[in-house]
Formats: structure tokens, C-alpha cells, sequence
């Protein structure tokens, strides 16, 4: 059924891009992608024989301002839910799950405090936490860290610096996946070593930097700034799946947010990093998120 490259006009005229993979009555799953990247990042973890194998319908959004989805000034967080909502009705879905990825797992969680009504189930996997948080940024790798933080700071360098990661991914991809391993534990260097890998890996980049720097310096940005709602608030289950390895998103995130959601169905996996996990783990988390 995969079906990509589609857009829906929402009611304020703002395009929202998303692809679909799967069956078309298979139990739907909407997949939110890590930042900056795009919907195709579903190519990263997933296939199409997998997504009929389990007979799931995932519908992967680009985010404002990312990949084809036109860009939201002043947007945050919380705004999210409400652009699921209206593809959700496009699409003639009442019910379905979320799942975010590591950058997109905030906006998962913003889902299941604002539109619990409407949601089967909830996921994170190797998602980050409020960075505010007294440590919970500490184990991130130092230039890593300054170039998310910058983000927020100064987002006229960080624009910069997008736009120069632009040019290298298309230029130069091997040098950015070179770059692009450094810090990284061995285990995730080892899925990064997959040319299969790095051709989805390099692909979704390149589209999520499509319409230039700013989408993608805003949602880092919000990454990086403090939530607008509290997980503590949060009635319904989440399902959280953290690497104990993870240099991306620290262990210390996925604890806190293990801790402060209400009802966290958490699972640690030893020896596991950012990358490592979802591409070792993707059916089963898939297989929960379906039931």
C-alpha cells in the first residue's frame, strides 16, 4: 500500500506531508521521526514486508518545516497533537497509535496528554527528555550537545551550520558519515557501518533539510528548550523502550521520563545505543504498538 510523498492542506492553508507503508486496514500507527530528519527516516528501521508481515498501516508526517511539510513560525510542542488530529480525520481514522523516536518522542508524549481519546497506544523509543532537567544532557557528547544547544541559543549559527550539513550530505556523504560516527558507541557504529543504513541514513537528511535551514533549527530548538506541558500529567500508558548505551538521548532521559510519567510501561535494554535499538527491536515494538 505504501503510498508517499503525499500532502494534506490543513485548515490554516499549511501543507503537511506524509508517507503510509503497510496495509490499508492494517491497525494504524502514526510514526514520529527524530530531529532534525524527515518522514523517511521510516526507511532507517522498516520495510514494507515488515509493515505487511504485521499488518500495520504507518502513516510517518514530516513535521513543520521539515521535508515537504511547509514550516510553523512560533510553533511548539504541544501544537503537534493537533496537526495529527487533522490528518487523522483526513485519513478517516478515529483511533490509532503514536510512537516517537528519539527527537520525536516529546511529541509523542504531548499526544498522549492532549488527544488520550483517540489513542490505542503510546510509544517512545530512545526518545529525549526536557534538556532543563538538571543532568539529564550530561552524558551527551560535547559537540553534539553545543550544536544542539546552539539551536536555541543563536539560531542564526545554527542555521548556518544546517546549511553547511546540507551541502557535505550531498556532496560529501561519506565524510558526513564519517563525522557522523564519531561519539557513537559500538554499537551503533556497527548499524551506521551498513551501506543500507547509510544510504537511508544520508537520504533522510538530505530531506529533511529539502526547503532549507529553519525547520530544522526550530525543532531542534524545541528540543533543546523546555516542554510546554508536563509529563506528569499524563493518564494514559506509555510504552518506553531506552538503550543503556545511548550517547544520543543518556540513559538518565529515558529514567526520568520512565519516573515521570504516570503510568510508564519501561523497558532498559543493556548494551544498546540510540541506533542499535530500534533496528534490533523495531518488529517487536511494532507488535506492541498494533494489539
Amino acid at each position: 500500500m505504501s503510498k508517499t510523498d503525499q500532502q494534506h492542506r490543513l485548515a490554516t492553508g499549511r501543507l503537511l506531508a506524509y508517507d503510509e507503508h503497510g496495509e490499508a486496514d492494517g491497525a494504524p500507527i502514526f510514526y514520529f521521526h527524530g530531529s532534525p530528519s524527515a518522514r523517511l527516516e521510516w526507511y532507517l528501521f522498516g520495510t514494507e514486508a515488515l509493515a505487511e508481515k504485521l499488518k500495520i498501516r504507518v502513516i510517518v508526517p514530516d513535521r513543520p518545516g521539515l521535508g515537504r511539510s511547509d514550516f510553523q513560525p512560533g510553533r511548539r510542542i504541544g501544537d503537534w497533537p493537533a496537526d495529527v488530529i487533522a490528518l487523522a480525520d483526513h485519513l478517516a481514522l478515529t483511533r490509532f497509535a503514536v510512537v516517537g523516536y528519539s527527537g520525536g518522542g516529546p511529541y509523542a508524549a504531548a499526544c498522549a496528554l492532549k488527544i488520550p481519546e483517540r489513542l490505542t497506544h503510546v510509544g517512545i523509543v530512545s526518545g529525549t527528555g526536557p534538556f532543563d532537567e538538571p543532568g539529564l544532557s550530561a552524558a551527551i557528547n560535547p559537540s553534539n550537545l553545543r550544536f544542539i544547544e546552539l539551536s536555541r541559543t543563536t539560531p542564526w549559527l545554527s542555521r548556518m551550520m544546517l546549511r553547511l550539513m546540507g551541502v557535505i550530505v550531498k556532496r560529501w556523504p561519506s565524510r558526513f558519515i564519517t563525522e557522523a560516527m564519531a561519539g557513537l558507541p559500538a554499537t551503533d557504529q556497527a548499524v551506521l557501518a551498513r551501506p543500507d543504513f547509510q544510504r537511508a541514513f544520508v537520504a533522510l537528511i538530505k530531506e529533511g533539510l529539502r526547503s532549507g535551514p529553519r525547520g530544522a533549527q526550530l525543532d531542534s530548538a524545541l528540543m533543546a528548550s523546555p516542554w510546554d506541558f508536563r509529563p506528569q500529567e499524563i493518564q494514559v500508558a506509555v510504552h518506553l523502550w531506552h538503550g543503556e548505551a545511548d550517547a544520543n538521548a543518556p540513559l538518565a532521559m529515558g529514567q526520568y521520563l520512565a519516573t515521570n510519567i504516570p503510568n510508564c510501561r519501561a523497558s532498559f535494554y543493556p548494551g544498546e545505543g540510540h541506533l542499535s535499538l530500534m533496528a534490533k527491536h523495531v518488529e517487536e515494538i511494532l507488535n506492541v504498538l498494533a494489539a
